[in-house]
């Protein structure tokens, strides 16, 4: 389980060095102390001997105990031990909602039984780390849900057995960095790893566990980069005063309750939907983005930054999330969900008008809009030094390919799948995630086309488009048809794309290359791939196969990847070959109105008819066809005036809606009214002809009105 140590790399040992030179001990030393002190008094409220007899009440959230649970000890009152913020309360397994009711893992009859599992699954891993078996755990069902829980309360005990990193990712980050491989899918074992690396460094030796963790995180940021959200602090900022004087930020939605009290996003999803279903005269999309912005609260983690905005065109101030995370404050009269923030407001100003933000409380900061903003590229966020987050779509789709190696991304047409696809695979080529220049790329539309006209001219980015005609010979190889010199014509072996990328490939296996199909299911993928459907497989790379005519021993480097993209309103992704979408990961991509809302033309709130087109298309032809976003994009930007929306109304996007419903104007004239549609003469009405006319009839029918 828990891998060996190979040799740290010769100038990662220098970099440790050069960072261990700058740290300072002393404070180190004293931070230290202060957390033995809290871990001691953990220890001492809760002893080992205690857990095969403690009880719910002893153990849990969501109650009012005095001194404290465990769970509250180990998330909130011990935090300069080791930080295990973020996530839903589900993280505990066992606690009690702000309702009063209990919460706990599914596969349990009851809260007792549920408690008596998880109590007897810590005593266990607690007997098998005092034995040094830190393994065997991985083994105690009851606990696989709670992997940061476990790791706190394991560290609390033993701390001379593991450091104090609970998270998952930071863990992975130190060990890849370290230049050793690991079971990404065992916490304790990474745990052990890293500490048992560190131990290799002669000038870390000396130092405690507590030590090697606070030293840890000076020599290297394992969130490299950071999000950005702007959230209004009440309207017209009206709460701002209170928030920069608490170091907060805050928004409505009281009645929800507290957010920790929801074992995941869809569980909240479910209770705000019916908590504020009238209030959105129950839209299905509206209630769903609503959801999303206060969830957003108790995704956000220290280090991510904060915009607080006054309006469309000001930002108040810039904030960086520290570590008291999401509180819901009930000594708030109102707005009583808080996120604690460090303000900085030498970074407000009054800028360009953001109309997105007219409608919205909380909402990312796209790469594009961060240029807007602060001027410049997407490079450093301010007051951090990290790099600005990519767009989790991005990614998504780096995460598919280094562990896949191929992706298609799919969903109805337009929502920007070959646009995504096309900035993504520049993106890679650049270094992704892992170059803060990759990611300040994504916030100009110009440079990105330069970058992607400049590998478009080598074998590292390919662009091929299957169709029905489309063949193995164009793909891999086959014999070609050649003019002769007297006229006539000859068949000729020729490699196909794919073979000439492998083959570039393999002569610079460093440099990744990427090959981005476009409508992959337009063609008959079981041909054109052949025996290449085996060789794609992540763990298949390297291997060789004879090709049938050409004889050629044929491998696909492990440097090659595939992007590619699908349109599910010609095909359902249900209906695609077995093994393709075994080998592949999908990522659907649906229409997304948040670049809409805000935006008015002619009294027609864009986003909101766009949402609620869609909703009413969902439920007449299923969510395979809606109507993409993209529709409402012209050159790069979102059409504005009543004659450029009209325009696209009449021969956009009508026409397709009339092919989704096969010109049955009956249902038809449902969808977007008798104002438009008359079923009776199976006619479109005159109102399409006058654009302001138009966008009034449609924000009545579909409630979109700005």
């Amino acid at each position: 389980m828990t891998a060996s140590v190979v040799p740290i790399p010769d100038d990662t040992v220098k970099d440790l060095e050069r960072a261990f030179e700058t740290w300072d001990r002393t404070a180190a030393s004293s931070r230290a102390a202060a957390a033995e002190e809290l871990r001691l008094a953990f220890v001492e409220r809760f002893p080992l001997a205690a857990w095969p007899t403690m009880t719910l009440e002893q153990y849990a959230l969501g109650q009012t105990v005095d001194g404290g649970t465990v769970c509250w000890w180990l998330e909130f009152h011990t935090k300069p031990v080791a930080s295990m913020s973020g996530g839903s309360s589900a993280k505990h397994l066992i606690f009690k909602g702000s309702d009063g009711e209990w919460r706990y893992p599914k596969q349990y009859d009851s809260v007792e039984q549920a408690w008596r599992q998880v109590r007897a699954g810590f005593v266990e891993a607690f007997r098998l780390a005092g034995e040094g078996d830190a393994d065997a755990i991985y083994d105690i069902g009851a606990l696989y849900g709670a992997p940061a829980l476990r790791m706190k309360a394991l560290y609390m005990y033993f701390p001379n057995r593991f450091i104090p990193v609970c998270s998952f990712m930071h863990l992975h980050r130190f060990l890849e960095r370290l230049g050793q491989q690991f079971d990404a899918n065992w916490v304790l074992g990474t745990n052990v790893q890293l500490m048992d690396t560190l131990r290799t460094v002669p000038f870390l030796q000396p130092l405690s566990n507590q030590e090697l963790g606070f030293f840890l995180y000076h020599w290297m940021d394992p969130q490299s980069a950071a999000r950005m959200v702007k959230i209004a602090p009440g309207e017209s900022a009206r709460f701002w005063d209170d928030c920069l004087a608490g170091g907060y930020i805050c928004v409505g939605w009281d009645e929800i309750g507290d957010l920790s009290q929801y074992a995941t996003k869809d569980d909240f999803r479910r209770a705000f939907a019916e908590q504020f279903g009238a209030m959105y005269q129950h839209h299905e999309s509206t209630l769903t983005r609503k959801a999303n912005e206060v969830w957003t609260l108790r995704t956000l983690e220290p280090g991510d930054q904060v915009i607080a905005n006054r309006g469309i065109g000001e930002v108040l101030a810039v904030g960086t999330v520290n570590d008291r995370g999401y509180e819901f404050r009930s000594d708030r009269a109102e707005y009583r969900h808080t996120l604690g923030v460090d303000w900085d407001t030498s970074q407000g100003r009054m800028i360009e008008p953001i109309g997105a933000w007219r409608t919205t409380t909380v909402s990312k900061i796209s790469a594009t809009q961060y240029r807007k903003i602060f001027g410049g590229g997407a490079g450093t966020t301010p007051g951090t030094g990290k790099t600005l987050a990519a767009d989790d779509l991005y990614m998504d789709v780096e995460n598919a390919l280094r562990s896949r190696g191929q992706v298609v991304l799919y969903g109805p047409p337009g929502t920007g799948k070959t646009f995504l696809a096309r900035r993504a695979a520049v993106w890679f080529l650049e270094g992704a995630s892992r170059s803060p220049s990759a990611t300040a790329l994504l916030g100009d539309d110009t440079v990105i086309a330069a970058r992607e006209q400049h590998y478009s001219g080598t074998p590292q980015l390919t662009r091929v488009t299957f169709h029905p005609s489309y063949t193995y010979e164009d793909f891999v190889e086959g014999f070609r048809p050649h003019a002769t010199g007297q006229g006539g014509l000859e068949l000729r072996l020729a490699d196909g794309v794919f073979k000439r990328v492998c083959a570039a490939a393999l002569q610079a296996p460093e440099v990744p290359h990427v090959v981005l199909i476009d409508e992959i299911n337009r063609g008959n993928i079981a041909k054109i791939f052949g025996e290449l459907i085996t060789l794609i497989e992540h763990d298949k790379r390297g291997l060789t196969v004879t090709l049938p005519q050409s004889g050629d021993q044929f491998t696909v480097p492990a440097n090659v990847f595939i992007v590619a993209t699908m349109n599910t309103a010609d095909r359902s992704i249900q209906l695609l070959d077995t093994a393709l979408r075994r080998r592949f990961r999908f990522i659907e991509l649906m229409p997304d109105s948040e670049t809409l809302h805000g935006l008015d033309i002619a009294g027609l709130a864009l986003g909101d008819f766009l949402d609620h087109l869609n909703e009413t298309l969902r439920g007449k032809v299923g969510r395979d066809r809606q109507i993409g976003h993209a529709v409402f994009f012209q050159h790069g930007a979102v059409i504005n005036t009543p004659e450029a929306f009209a325009d696209v109304f009449r021969h956009e996007l009508l026409p397709l809606v009339q092919e989704y419903l096969y010109d049955n104007y009956t249902e038809l004239a449902e969808v977007f009214g008798p104002d438009i549609v008359d079923p009776d003469r199976q006619r479109i009405t005159a109102n399409l002809e006058d654009p302001v006319t138009l966008c009034a009839v449609l924000a009545e029918h579909f409630d979109a009105r700005s």
